[in-house]
């Protein structure tokens, strides 16, 4: 049975693309069309970007029904985002939504309410290379990819890492610097499915790296809907006869 488009939105700030110059170069259509475009050249997907300065940040109740998995990169402006917004984003996961969670992102109301901790890391923006040690080949998130990922130039995030343990862990990365990091990890919530990815800061070409777009292609693909239960607690009736009184 072949399945239907895997619809995908892909949510950015778009607010460093049009401060920075450096990103503007790095990302001249902003982040979200980066991080699209690749998708877009697949055929069992459907894609459509939304940014924060949108009404509803572009996040109205139409285009959250009709999303399957919603990639989120933020950064500057987490305060910015609407807790009413918050609020839709966070029962559609529950309901079956997949998502997944780019960099900084780490910190955006979304991720911290669904980890229920504090999210919190140490960082560096220097000149770091990072590793990233695929720990579980065979999974799906992982298909195509090597026993590593090399990126030339990241900002480095340490441990401790202010989350949940997760349900599985899917890389770990190593900078020059020397520091370890938990850079992919899924949980489950309700019924949907969370991939955190850590690698993208904006003023590295991250996002154009081919094997970081397998990752986000693989996690996209993973994190499809397998039900769609809106939260409720009906009054039902029961099965069997009940005894008399």
């Amino acid at each position: 049975m072949e399945l239907p488009p895997l619809r995908v939105t892909v949510w950015n700030e778009f607010r460093h693309e049009r401060s920075n110059p450096a990103v503007a170069a790095i990302y001249p259509q902003g982040i979200h069309e980066a991080l699209a475009a690749p998708l877009r050249r697949q055929p069992d997907l459907r894609v459509r970007t939304a940014t924060l300065d949108e009404p509803a940040h572009g996040l109205g109740d139409e285009v959250l029904a009709a999303t399957d998995v919603l990639i989120w990169w933020g950064h500057k402006a987490h305060a910015e985002v609407s807790d009413a917004v918050v609020a839709r984003v966070q029962a559609r996961v529950l309901e079956g939504m997949g998502l997944v969670v780019l960099h900084s992102g780490h910190y955006s109301k979304i991720f911290q309410r669904l980890m229920g901790d504090t999210c919190s890391l140490r960082w560096r923006d220097a000149t770091d290379k990072e590793r990233l040690w695929n720990l579980l080949p065979s999974h799906p998130i992982t298909a195509g990819l090597g026993e590593c990922l090399e990126l030339p130039r990241e900002e480095m995030y340490g441990e401790p890492f202010g989350i949940p343990t997760p349900d599985e862990l899917i890389f770990i990365s190593w900078f020059t610097g020397g520091e370890v990091f938990r850079s992919g990890a899924t949980w489950r919530r309700g019924h949907g499915r969370i991939f955190y990815f850590r690698p993208g800061h904006e003023t590295h070409p991250t996002y154009h790296h081919p094997q970081v777009q397998r990752v986000i292609l693989n996690a996209v693909r993973w994190a499809r809907p397998t039900a769609c239960l809106r939260d409720g607690a009906p009054r039902v009736e029961p099965r069997e006869p009940l005894p008399p009184g």
